[in-house]
């Protein structure tokens, strides 16, 4: 048996890493400025990180849902005051299209409406119900294609109105900051305006902050910038610094639909204990700040550059456009300087960095991206 084929391999296999640093089986070091796709928070191998899923180890692993675990209700706990959402309860699942799956049941539980609203360029997951809200039909099967979805651009507040006064409508989704599409963030006014057409039509706002959240825009959410509250928020990615967990936020308005929800793996001990680590951190080391001002300090090392179109984002999560190349940079950063990046749409690099990166590292990555861009001005 092989593998089936997913994604296009870097010719690397990453064996051991610390930090923002990953070394691979030659033992040539990287610097990782991706994250593993926005994954790695705290950075690779924190030692509390390390220590307590260990410790964890010695007690129990896993059991199923069907007992009580103490450890689900401290990260409820310990995620809604690091959230601002005290107030929300909490499922527990195991990735970010699982979580959106939910939040969309959720709605259309609540609502007893089928349809729902997204965003032109969203990209929600690969599962059934979280793909068929991805506008990209090429990843789309004939099964998931459905009707019950309607995409409207960003910004478009006439727009959503329009289909929302139709009364037709469970849900709409938006992500904290378009990643996938290219590092896009809704504007405060639009998602105001958002917020008072939910409420005006009975529509439930559901925030995706799967890739957005968990520290990575300065602030815990990304939509929390523009002081605008969801009805759910699903969360994942950076939730278990590597270790599959996703959640879903749930409003008290929800309460009545306890009991519609179910899962086998989501919140077991070892993924509590990995996400209530990752929490500890982020508090103790003041990461969402530090995401802030690194962020701030690689736009600002940045300006000037010739072959940058714009720069989009907030705090670590920044999009490089250029005006060309992009294929070229980013093959050339990663084979010749050992720095990873992401990418998104066109000319767009990607950077997703551990929100305890340093002006040490983003100074590497500054001298190289301007040493390659000068070369191929």
């Amino acid at each position: 048996m092989k593998l089936f084929d997913v994604y296009p391999l870097w010719p690397i296999e990453p064996v051991k890493a610390y930090g923002c640093r990953i070394i691979d089986k030659e033992g040539k070091e990287y610097i990782d400025l991706y994250g593993g796709h926005a994954v790695i928070s705290i950075g690779h191998c924190h030692p509390t990180y390390v220590k307590m899923i260990s410790g964890q180890l010695h007690k129990i692993g896993f059991y199923s849902n069907a007992v009580q675990n103490a450890l689900q209700q401290q990260l409820a706990q310990e995620l809604g005051k690091l959230s601002d959402y005290g107030d929300y309860s909490l499922f527990l699942c195991n990735s970010g299209a699982e979580a959106n799956e939910n939040a969309i049941k959720l709605a259309s539980f609540h609502t007893g409406k089928a349809r729902v609203l997204a965003l032109r360029k969203a990209f929600h997951g690969r599962t059934s119900g979280a793909v068929a809200a991805t506008d990209n039909p090429a990843i789309q099967a004939p099964f998931n294609r459905t009707g019950n979805v309607t995409f409207i651009p960003m910004g478009d507040l006439a727009a959503a109105g329009a289909e929302m006064a139709k009364g037709e409508y469970a849900a709409i989704l938006i992500e904290g900051i378009q990643g996938v599409a290219g590092i896009f963030e809704p504007k405060a006014d639009y998602l105001k305006g958002i917020r008072e057409l939910c409420d005006k039509y009975e529509v439930v706002l559901i925030f995706d902050e799967v890739q957005s959240g968990y520290g990575r825009s300065g602030r815990f959410f990304a939509h929390q910038h523009s002081r605008v509250r969801g009805d759910i928020i699903t969360v994942a990615k950076g939730m278990g610094n590597g270790f599959p967990i996703g959640g879903v936020l749930i409003s008290p308005l929800f309460q009545a639909l306890h009991g519609m929800l179910g899962t086998t793996f989501g919140g077991n001990h070892l993924a509590c204990t990995a996400a209530l680590a990752v929490l500890k951190v982020i508090r103790e080391e003041s990461l969402m700040e530090n995401a802030a001002a690194m962020g701030d300090y690689i736009t600002s090392c940045l300006k000037g550059n010739r072959a940058i179109k714009e720069i989009r984002g907030k705090g670590l999560m920044i999009g490089i456009e250029l005006k060309e190349g992009y294929e070229t940079l980013r093959n050339r950063l990663l084979f010749e300087k050992q720095i990873f990046t992401g990418g998104a749409g066109k000319n767009i690099i990607r950077l997703l960095p551990p929100l305890n990166v340093d002006k040490q590292t983003i100074d590497i990555f500054v001298e190289a991206f301007n040493q390659l861009t000068d070369d191929t001005n």
